[in-house]
């Protein structure tokens, strides 16, 4: 499914998105690594085992991204212009591998740009849940997003 124009939303409208995805040990490597995050707490299995989780936590900027980009197909899949930037950032409980990750989106606002005619903000509420319905990552996103064209 294409993503919905600015014109397509309304302040309250939910998403509850139909792809999930179960992260794996090797997607925290390759992203940490990728990111050149050398912290023991994602890559180190023997220094995770001593740490109060017991086990290497999933790096916190790949659940974000993971829980925007569960998003997208249907939201915002080629009708963004571009993310201007995220607040309320959370992570009220740790992500590890063997994690199934699920999102939701909630419109909470839209306006139209004052610089940008035919384009708007949307802020977006997305919530990232794990396989027990425990929320793992919330985020408020303003996107620009193109108008339906005429």
């Amino acid at each position: 499914m294409a993503g919905l124009y600015f014109d397509e939303f309304t302040v309250g409208q939910v998403f509850q998105h139909e792809i999930r995805r179960t992260v794996t040990d090797m997607d925290n490597m390759l992203f940490s690594s990728l990111t050149y995050n050398p912290a023991p707490i994602h890559i180190d299995h023997a220094y995770a085992a001593g740490t109060e989780f017991g086990n290497p936590l999933m790096n916190s900027i790949f659940t974000l991204g993971l829980v925007i980009g569960l998003s997208v197909q249907d939201t915002t899949l080629g009708t963004t212009v571009g993310n201007l930037g995220m607040s309320e950032t959370n992570f009220p409980r740790p992500v590890f591998a063997g994690d199934t990750i699920r999102a939701e989106t909630r419109v909470e606002a839209l306006r139209p740009s004052s610089s940008r005619p035919g384009q708007g903000i949307v802020t977006f509420q997305h919530i990232g849940f794990n396989q027990r319905d425990e929320i793992v990552c919330s985020t408020k996103r303003n996107a620009l997003m193109m108008g339906r064209p005429s």
